[in-house]
């Protein structure tokens, strides 16, 4: 396939998909103060990212069970990272937000992956970098698109 000429979507998704993939594992890997398991990350970056939620919120927004995110929860208000507080408007709910700890963690979590970035991306010519944040319009459009 010669893609230096003019590239069919198909061709440039089917160069991309795989490396987006394994770029974006090793970014969830990267082990942070608190070693959090995935679904654990995943909620603390929902609910910083959201804002307080219930549960049942949450458990959409992550695709997953109630059931699944029930336990994930239990975790993290276990470690004091999230509070449960009655919902104001329906005393019947239970609204998850992330306590200071938690903000930290997300923080934590966040910086150790720029920092591990970082490292790599030192690693490549000012060309490829270049091209690299040449690139980040277009990947965010594709980003909003999907």
């Amino acid at each position: 396939m010669n893609m230096a000429d003019d590239p069919t979507p198909q061709e440039v998704a089917s160069e991309l998909r795989p490396v987006l993939g394994q770029l974006y594992r090793r970014l969830r890997q990267t082990k942070a103060v608190g070693d959090l398991t995935l679904p654990e990350s995943s909620a603390l970056s929902r609910l910083e990212r959201h804002g307080p939620a219930t549960a049942a919120e949450l458990a959409k927004l992550e695709q997953v069970s109630p059931q699944s995110i029930g336990a994930t929860l239990q975790a993290l208000e276990a470690t004091g990272l999230i509070a449960r507080a009655p919902d104001p408007g329906d005393g019947r709910r239970v609204i998850l937000s992330l306590t200071e700890a938690g903000h930290a963690t997300v923080q934590s979590k966040r910086t150790a992956r720029t920092e591990q970035l970082t490292r790599v991306l030192a690693t490549l010519t000012a060309e490829e970098r270049s091209r690299l944040l040449a690139a980040v319009p277009a990947l965010e459009r594709l980003s909003g698109e999907l």
